[in-house]
């Protein structure tokens, strides 16, 4: 198939619409069987769910042209699964993880002509969601849901290579203990906005939310995990029950124990001890890792010893391991990568 006459090197990270995105609705308790569609509208009620009460959820992935020129999802069947967590959590009604998978291959296939060539550093990001689409006006959950997916080709999140960034302890809170912070529910995101608008208009990248109930613990950033290398390279990821589970960072901490050979913990972080690692790292589907430079804790500054000028040495190695893996370039583990035929 011929390819859009896109820019590839220059699209920017940013919404482009492509030609066909799938649609399901459940109504009278269970889904339809879902079609494609070249409409990019959504036509709902004033009084929806999605609206009134923030009821919706999402997740985010990638469809990579590999060296050998096939066209590859990473890790789906784990997308799927943490959807039907959010939607658990949110009372809405599960899409099935395997029709979840099926319509990422079919929406993706409708639109393989926007799917970034080799090394172009492009991939095409897919995006799909489920919301309240029924009319509800006391607080309970809507009768009526859309499950949705559509894809839109992005740039490399970082042009000319990732530069470490500066981010703050944030004043702000992300998530409560026992409350949302483990799923990816649309209204988490709302509630970061001020605190990334604020920390944008200090001068910093990015904000590093501590836990809510003690103010002592690491827990992540608006939209990606945290990944810390000690000085003898040991990587290092929080731990807590209010961190939204990254596939990101699940699969660099596989990669640093069975790929690298490093010890790898998963465990509570204490802020005290950040100042003593070697590397940090914010990792998630569109950088894959953003390395931290400075962290800046009202005035006082944590500086790390990789620099402010490249990633860290560890930091890089996991990157260019797990990039090539999804690239094809280095042998996945089984089930990692997910063919569209």
């Amino acid at each position: 198939m011929d390819k859009k006459n896109i820019d590839w090197a220059n699209i920017g990270f940013g919404y482009v619409q492509t030609d066909k995105r799938f649609v399901s609705n459940f109504k009278d308790g269970k889904w339809d069987d879902g079609q494609l569609t070249d409409d990019a509208t959504v036509v709902i009620s004033e009084c929806a769910g999605v609206l009134q009460y923030a009821q919706t959820c999402f997740e985010g992935m990638k469809a990579y042209t590999t060296e050998d020129g096939r066209v590859v999802v990473f890790r789906p069947d784990l997308n799927a699964k943490r959807m039907e967590d959010s939607a658990k959590r949110l009372e809405m009604p599960v899409f099935p993880q395997d029709r979840f998978v099926k319509a990422i291959e079919e929406t993706v296939k409708a639109n393989l002509a926007y799917v970034p060539p080799y090394g172009s550093g492009a991939t095409l990001y897919i995006r799909p969601y489920m919301f309240g689409s029924s009319s509800v006006i006391g607080v309970k959950p809507a009768e009526e849901y859309q499950f949705r997916v559509f894809t839109t080709p992005v740039g490399p999140y970082f042009k000319g290579g990732a530069k470490p960034i500066t981010i703050k302890v944030s004043d702000f809170d992300r998530a409560a203990p026992h409350g949302t912070g483990h799923i990816k529910a649309g209204l988490n995101y709302a509630m970061s906005l001020h605190a990334i608008v604020t920390a944008h208009a200090e001068g910093f990248d990015e904000n590093m939310y501590l836990d809510a109930a003690t103010r002592t613990k690491v827990e992540e950033t608006g939209g990606a995990n945290f990944i810390f290398v000690t000085k003898d390279n040991t990587v290092v990821t929080p731990k807590s029950n209010s961190i939204l589970p990254s596939i990101t960072r699940r699969s660099l901490m596989y990669v640093a124990e069975h790929y690298l050979g490093l010890k790898v913990e998963e465990r509570e972080v204490y802020f005290d001890e950040v100042k003593d690692f070697a590397e940090c790292g914010l990792c998630g589907t569109a950088a894959v890792i953003s390395p931290v430079g400075k962290i800046n804790d009202h005035g006082k500054e944590i500086c790390f010893p990789s620099g402010m000028e490249e990633m860290g040495p560890i930091t890089k190695k996991l990157y260019d391991t797990l990039t090539g893996i999804q690239m094809g370039r280095i042998e996945a583990p089984e089930g990692w990568i997910y063919e569209i035929k």
